[in-house]
């Protein structure tokens, strides 16, 4: 950490729990001047009593979100540093199953909405001599998993837009970096069946067996296999905040390790059949 550390403004998404409080708490005891952001307004009082500056922000919700970005730019009068894009969720359920409104929602949050909030900080980004987007992506930007298509297409969309852009302010000083964790510890499933209850009826569906097992995995409160906390993923963005030179992409967790491995030396056939396997479905 450096002597400017405590001038850089870096906003943060979707900092309730799990990753990003995880960002937010971690960045804030390093120096950063943290502006964490929360989707439900209860939630905006717990973060301020933590010491971080919070602002309520609905990625699915246009105005909630230009009205965030007000209350930032003036509160760091017009400067930031970084734009952290964690706020997301994951929407099971199969494809067949999913239906286009269901679909809608999970990329107004986890795309359409995050692509908004980028837009608008841009230009204050470009004022910076040196600034940052981080998107926290997804093992499943690079995989996909069955019963997951809806967060699998999300996120997929978001690495490529992430990539465009990334090649498009190649020379602006916005240096640019995807985070993909696999496991970490987080309320991931616990909102993740939320959602599933909320979207799909497993009793209607030709693939009730498969939903009971992703449903018994969601409920469950054993760890999955080589979950890793979320400081983890603290570490990689600290990295690409303060490296001279941010790599594109930060693999974290074994198993995204080496699922990204396979995917690159494996044919996709087989590819398929390992990631059957490792869904825990045969």
């Amino acid at each position: 950490m450096n002597s400017t550390q405590d001038s850089r403004k870096v906003l943060i998404t979707g900092c309730s729990s799990g990753i990003g409080l995880t960002l937010a708490t971690g960045l804030h005891e390093r120096g950063y001047r943290v502006y964490a952001s929360v989707r439900k307004k209860q939630d905006v009082e717990k973060i301020r009593q933590m010491g971080l500056n919070c602002v309520q922000l609905d990625l699915a919700n246009t105005g909630s979100i230009r009205q965030a970005v007000e209350e930032v730019l003036g509160q760091t009068g017009n400067q930031l540093y970084a734009l952290i894009n964690n706020g997301a969720y994951g929407q099971p359920g199969a494809v067949e199953d999913l239906s286009s409104d269901v679909l809608r929602r999970q990329f107004e949050t986890n795309l359409f909405g995050t692509h908004e909030l980028t837009r608008l900080l841009i230009p204050r980004l470009r004022q910076q001599p040196r600034s940052h987007i981080i998107q926290i992506s997804s093992l499943l930007g690079f995989i996909c998993l069955p019963y997951r298509g809806a967060y699998n297409a999300s996120k997929y969309a978001l690495e490529a837009l992430t990539d465009t852009m990334r090649l498009e302010l190649a020379s602006s000083g916005v240096y640019i970096s995807l985070i993909e964790p696999g496991p970490v510890a987080s309320h991931f499933r616990k909102n993740a069946y939320r959602a599933f209850t909320s979207a799909i009826n497993p009793e209607n569906s030709i693939y009730r067996e498969a939903y009971q097992k992703e449903i018994n995995r969601m409920q469950s409160d054993k760890p999955v296999p080589f979950t890793l906390p979320a400081d983890a993923v603290l570490k990689k963005v600290i990295h690409a905040l303060e490296s001279k030179k941010p790599r594109i992409r930060y693999t974290v967790t074994k198993p995204a390790h080496v699922f990204k491995l396979l995917k690159r030396i494996l044919p996709d056939r087989w590819m398929d059949s390992i990631l059957i396997l490792a869904s825990g479905h045969k």
